[in-house]
């Protein structure tokens, strides 16, 4: 099997468009592949490409690098998702947007809800205040931890 062509720092940055210090990020992270020349400079397989348009599709649907490093790292030896790999990791994504969708048609039903009520109110407001468990208390500052009460007072005195 030949050796995969290897590729600058500058021609990645340039290939997707972004910043060739974000490339050092990603290499640094270990979400990418790379190795030192004799002269010190960063080269890249030439997948890499595709493995940091992966990435940043995955950051647009709203995933933190580091559970796109937990997706990467399912792939064995490092290497850059195929296309069989792609429809696999695929079925994950549709997962977690079907998720993202129901919680947003929630929200959207509860929004609703509130244009009818215009309330409000962090007594009964149930999207603003959510599992308030102090509300029967009265409305305010209701409780007053003594310690942190003491604390201040005695912190704040001149």
């Amino acid at each position: 099997m030949a050796t995969e062509p290897m590729v600058s720092i500058g021609f990645i940055a340039k290939r997707t468009g972004n910043a060739v210090s974000l490339i050092r990020y990603y290499a640094n992270e270990k979400l990418i592949p790379s190795v030192r020349t004799s002269g010190g400079n960063r080269v890249f397989p030439r997948s890499v490409i595709r493995r940091v348009s992966f990435i940043l599709i995955a950051q647009n649907l709203g995933y933190s690098l580091a559970q796109v490093k937990n997706l990467l790292s399912t792939l064995p030896d490092n290497r850059t998702p195929t296309q069989s790999d792609w429809a696999q990791l695929s079925r994950v994504f549709n997962q977690h947007i079907e998720e993202k969708i129901t919680a947003l048609n929630s929200l959207k039903t509860s929004l609703e809800g509130c244009i009818g009520c215009g309330c409000l109110s962090l007594e009964r407001c149930m999207l603003y205040n959510t599992d308030d468990k102090v509300a029967a208390q009265g409305s305010g500052a209701q409780l007053i931890d003594e310690n942190v009460q003491s604390q201040f007072l005695v912190s704040h005195k001149k």
